[in-house]
């Protein structure tokens, strides 16, 4: 999802940004010919390509990688994408089903978060324009308060649908849809 810059998914991040700013400049461009431009926003979707890569993550050996940093991808980072997939992850029906009401709106909004839980990462992101709030919220999540983190996740996870999605909204105009793919990795 290009709304968070993910730890050790940099160029897989700098991705989805540059689909978000794609997207924003051809809504602008496209609004003259009455055509809008809908973004599809998956988080982590479950699929057992993921599965599989997190398996054989975990097992990789990193040779000229400094021991910190291996520290910090295994014992910090994994653990917590993890928690946080188990938390957020949806199936790719989940997706489908907000990709159809998206499509059937007959007027449909320009963002379309597939997951409620995504919504706290967007207030918290545009609270603060100088960026220093989020970025600095995520690290200590992150790095110094992992516990606090780790039961956050659970109890989001026994409390909230991930597939709660906000309703579309009715008026007709044409529509691109463009949906980003989050099945071939997690965000």
């Amino acid at each position: 999802m290009g709304l968070q810059g993910v730890v050790f998914n940099d160029v897989y991040t700098a991705s989805k940004f540059a689909m978000e700013g794609f997207c924003e400049s051809l809504a602008v461009q496209l609004l003259k010919f009455n055509v809008t431009v809908s973004m599809i926003e998956p988080g982590p979707v479950h699929t057992e390509f993921e599965v599989k890569m997190m398996e054989d993550i975990s097992k990789m050996e990193y040779p000229g990688v400094d021991a910190d940093t291996v520290r910090y991808f295994k014992d910090v980072y994994l653990p917590s994408s993890i928690d946080i997939f188990e938390a957020m992850g949806q199936t790719p029906e989940d997706i489908a089903r907000c990709t159809k009401k998206v499509i059937e709106s007959r007027r449909p909004r320009f963002r379309n978060l597939t997951n409620a839980l995504y919504t706290p990462i967007v207030a918290l992101k545009y609270a603060d324009e100088t960026g220093g709030l989020s970025v600095h919220t995520f690290y200590n999540l992150l790095f110094n308060m992992g516990t606090l983190m780790h039961v956050t996740m659970s109890i989001l996870k026994c409390t909230i649908s991930p597939t709660d999605t906000p309703p579309a909204s009715t008026t007709h105009q044409n529509s691109v849809m463009v949906t980003q793919s989050n099945q071939d990795k997690r965000t």
